[in-house]
């Protein structure tokens, strides 16, 4: 059992408290999956967790009273992180690829999202291009205006659930002005003609990932969300919010990399004691608690800041990001030196830990990227 202390941490109500516990139950019963169809396990596991209604955090009803809650988000995916890291992508992937929906679209365009909370649909978010991954100023896929319609064309390349999403939320250039404040955001359905799959992308910690091409695909102009030339504010909004749930899932996998640590430590035996009376291993297991901890508080902070009701969380976001992923591959690299031979033997769980952890570094900004951000921040501030 992992540590559960941090719940009682300030930043937690009672219904966090419960939603931890309840996640926890149904992560012993349905996970882990087998990875060995990642499609058909990502589908499964959409189609469950729509089921026992956890999806309804990822897009809030607000007819319903319900709000998107941040820290919510971050206990969900930390917890499914520790278990299973596909199914932290498959719960992660509904609420991005809804974010944009879920913040900006029309009574019209939030239909959608009775579909992703039931998880009879699957969302995706098709902002990455090959010429543009953290400057999205530089993207280059067109949206031409002809009558009502707008044709599409162009690329999208790393994108998450590509290949099984039912609609994608695709960041175009629509040509109001250079750079970033010429992007709109469209709502394309994945059967949308002049939309293909250009070929699935394979990585170290299977993920369905796909390069998606548009050749004259006409969307609807009632597709767009927002207002032409605000794709730019749209995209860095909805990551505010999920860029903190990426530290959140590095810090389940860190938590997940530890208990097996400690677990390796006490069972294991060296020279007749076990690992765990040795000083080095003490020193590296005190070591991979604190980064544990320090991560916990920069991600819970920044979740509990923006439920609060603060209006950009950039600066909170991108350290929470920065430091609990970092600092999850040294936790997790660790764990891996401290199973020696099994925690590079493919299937154990420590081996799996280490390339689910290394995508972390780079998808939703990288490392490099926070780093600038929150560089920028702090001079504005001085």
């Amino acid at each position: 059992m992992a540590d559960r202390s941090f719940l009682n941490w300030p930043f937690f109500e009672e219904r966090h408290r419960a939603l931890a516990t309840e996640i926890e139950r149904w992560c012993n019963t349905n996970l882990p999956v087998d990875h060995k169809d990642v499609d058909t396990a990502c589908r499964g596991i959409v189609a469950k967790l729509g089921r026992d209604g956890f999806l309804l955090h990822t897009a809030p009803d607000p007819e319903k009273g319900s709000a998107l809650d941040v820290r919510t988000l971050c206990l969900m995916r930390e917890t499914l992180a520790r278990f299973d890291g596909l199914a932290d992508f498959s719960f992660a992937m509904q609420g991005l690829g809804a974010g944009a929906i879920t913040f900006f679209g029309t009574v019209e365009q939030k239909k959608w999202l009775a579909k992703t909370r039931k998880g009879e649909a699957i969302a995706a978010f098709a902002l990455t291009e090959p010429k543009s991954g953290s400057d999205v100023a530089r993207i280059e896929l067109s949206a031409k205006r002809e009558a009502d319609s707008y044709l599409l064309d162009g690329e999208k390349t790393w994108i998450s659930n590509g290949g099984i999403a039912d609609f994608y939320i695709v960041f175009a250039r629509t040509g109001e002005a250079p750079g970033a404040k010429g992007l709109s955001a469209f709502i394309v359905p994945a059967n949308q003609q002049g939309l293909s799959i250009g070929e699935r992308l394979e990585v170290i910690a299977p993920h369905p990932l796909a390069r998606l091409h548009f050749k004259n695909a006409r969307v609807p102009a009632a597709n767009m969300i927002g207002k032409p030339g605000e794709g730019f504010k749209i995209a860095m909004a909805t990551l505010d919010v999920f860029r903190t749930t990426v530290g959140a899932a590095a810090l389940g996998f860190a938590r997940r990399a530890l208990e097996e640590s400690v677990k390796r430590a006490k069972q294991r035996e060296l020279f007749g004691a076990p690992l765990a009376e040795l000083q080095m291993v003490q020193a590296q297991l005190a070591e991979m608690a604190l980064d544990v901890d320090a991560a916990a508080l920069l991600v819970y902070r920044a979740a509990w800041a923006k439920d609060m009701g603060t209006a950009r969380v950039t600066r909170e976001a991108a350290m929470a990001k920065l430091y609990a992923t970092e600092r999850a591959q040294r936790v997790i690299d660790k764990a891996v030196q401290i199973h020696g031979g099994d925690g590079v033997r493919r299937g154990h769980i420590v081996e799996s830990l280490y390339r689910e952890i290394r995508a972390l570094r780079i998808y939703e900004g990288a490392s490099e990227v926070q780093k600038v951000v929150i560089a920028r921040q702090v001079l504005s501030e001085s």
